[in-house]
């Protein structure tokens, strides 16, 4: 089976196409896999400019079609696929709706079906996928537990049984990715401003571990935590000022960023009244701040594994590239627990986990899909 997926939920336009065989273990094959990012079009705005964004969709997914047909040498077929799945929710509307005309039109053509797909789902199901090539997707133990963390979203789900969610915790404000990017904004820092912060903070980080750990003894190098760096002891040598965790310690498992992004804010106008920061400063910020944000994600989602048994945890979405976060979350990996993250190929938006998950909905409904009148673009869609 052929099967054509669309993305364009936000500000990348991305189409693939695979060959997909088996239903108890699947096996997937990439014949095309293409995008186009908007990342030079909205850096003027600092943020993405949803009308421009849906221009570019509308321009983009013709030629990406095209492009995605030759390079699955499927252009001269007359029903080049079986089906197609298509993004219909979360992100912005007027996007999600370029993605679902072109799919329906489409599909009305080649007489073959449209699968719906909730994005969310498709960075859930992300963890399997490669970017070209084959994969499978293998058998996972539950439950699960899913962090997801974007510009949008930041959530942990809880899966009792594959492919079945309970949002179990979740930001009442900023998603973490979202609070990324506004502190770039603060310090200065070009769009997009969350791997600008990550970049700062590993640099800042690595220079801090080396001058600490280079005044210790040997001996007392040696006596470090297996794993720790030396920044981490003792905490107070790594940095003259401290940024909130915001409900860390709350009995939920909830988040909050909105007050950590207002915190840096203060932490700016207490230092440097006129805005002006050196570069010194401002990696130190981002250091701290990361540390802050990252520790929040991991220690939540520590209590989660504990409270709920899980048996493997995924994190996925576009702040799952972050290095930072994929080193903690790594040390709360063993033998008890299984980790998985997406290639950083498949961390951001993009159309081949929305394949993966189009195909899985497939499976699971029995091939039955809804009438393509029925399908509505829903911005506000939760799994």
């Amino acid at each position: 089976m052929k099967i054509l997926s669309i993305e364009t939920s936000c500000d990348d336009t991305a189409i693939s196409i695979f060959e997909v065989r088996g239903t108890a273990k699947p096996s997937f094959k990439v014949l095309a896999n293409n995008s186009n990012s908007q990342i030079n079009i909205h850096i003027p705005y600092g943020g993405v400019y949803p009308v421009l964004a849906k221009r570019e969709h509308a321009k983009n997914l013709p030629i990406l079609l095209e492009a995605s047909l030759k390079q699955a040498k499927l252009e001269k077929k007359s029903k080049p696929v079986d089906a197609i799945a298509v993004t219909y929710g979360p992100g912005l509307e007027m996007c999600l709706w370029e993605g679902i005309i072109f799919a329906k039109d489409l599909a009305k053509k080649w007489g073959v079906p449209i699968i719906p797909v909730n994005h969310m789902e498709g960075h859930v199901v992300s963890v399997f996928g490669k970017h070209k090539g084959k994969f499978l997707i293998p058998k996972v133990k539950t439950p699960i537990l899913s962090l997801l963390v974007s510009g949008g979203h930041t959530q942990l789900v809880l899966s009792k049984k594959f492919m079945q969610y309970e949002i179990v915790g979740e930001t009442l404000d900023d998603a973490v990715g979202e609070a990324f990017d506004k502190v770039a904004r603060m310090l200065d820092l070009p769009y997009p401003g969350g791997p600008q912060i990550s970049k700062m903070a590993e640099i800042e980080r690595a220079a801090k571990k080396q001058i600490i750990f280079g005044s210790l003894s040997p001996r007392a190098r040696g006596a470090l935590p297996l794993g720790s760096s030396a920044c981490e002891t003792p905490k107070n040598d790594c940095f003259s000022f401290a940024l909130p965790r915001p409900m860390l310690h709350s009995k939920d498992f909830n988040f909050s960023y909105a007050g950590l992004k207002t915190a840096v804010l203060y932490l700016i106008r207490k230092i440097a009244p006129d805005g002006k920061l050196d570069y010194k400063t401002k990696s130190a910020i981002a250091l701290e701040f990361e540390n802050a944000a990252i520790e929040c994600l991991v220690y939540k989602t520590k209590k989660a594994i504990e409270k709920y048994g899980a048996k493997t945890l995924m994190v996925a979405g576009g702040v799952a590239a972050n290095r930072h976060l994929r080193n903690e979350m790594s040390a709360l990996g063993g033998k008890k627990i299984k980790l998985l993250f997406p290639t950083l190929e498949l961390s951001g938006d993009n159309s081949l986990m929305i394949g993966i998950a189009g195909y899985l909905n497939y499976i699971k409904n029995k091939r039955k899909v809804p009438k393509p009148a029925l399908i509505k673009a829903t911005g506000n869609l939760r799994l």
